[in-house]
């Protein structure tokens, strides 16, 4: 038994690592699969611990490489990336908790919708908050979620795709490996 949940583990830790990796690779702004990830990880750890701490871990060290070695950095060595999008992905994983308690494509598909919202709602007033080109009143922040909208798109289809890969690679692994389901083990 402790091999099939070993198994398990290893096949949901190799999707997580690999979709964080896909963060390195060339890609139009914020397609990510920052919200998939945290989805994903909510949905098939059975400790929810690991739910938090692999999707966080993988993001953790694919945002140490991006903000060190990929982007020009002079401001030093950076060891971890924006709260807010840190903030935004811990929700978006306790979403995935109470909502992908069944992994049904409708759900994975409304819930990816609701994760991209949160992450624009939550990064776009991070930059209203901490930006001097915004005034701080309601006017203001409109202005900043209107600017943030081109993005929202690329975020959306993002999370959307990187859903599809990880969830529906974990149910085609699923179907070839009967020792992958929660049932087997």
């Amino acid at each position: 038994m402790a091999e099939k949940i070993n198994l398990r583990y290893s096949i949901l830790i190799l999707l997580i690592v690999g979709a964080a990796l896909s963060r390195l690779l060339p890609h139009p702004f914020n397609f990510t699969p920052i919200g998939a990830m945290a989805l994903f990880g909510a949905a098939h750890f059975s400790d929810k611990r690991l739910a938090f701490v692999l999707p966080f871990a993988a993001m953790w060290l694919s945002d140490l490489w991006l903000n060190n070695m990929m982007y020009e950095n002079t401001g030093g060595f950076q060891w971890m990336g924006s709260p807010w999008v840190y903030g935004s992905f811990f929700l978006i994983s306790i979403m995935g908790l109470v909502l992908l308690k069944k992994v049904r494509v409708g759900t994975v598909l409304g819930t990816g919708v609701l994760a991209s919202i949160l992450f624009f709602l939550i990064t776009n007033f991070s930059v209203w908050l901490g930006s001097a080109a915004y005034p701080q009143n309601i006017t203001s922040l409109m202005l900043c979620y209107e600017a943030g909208i081109p993005f929202f798109g690329n975020t959306l289809a993002g999370d959307l795709f990187y859903c599809a890969v990880l969830f529906g690679g974990f149910e085609w692994a699923q179907r070839r490996i009967p020792a992958l389901s929660r049932s087997a083990s």
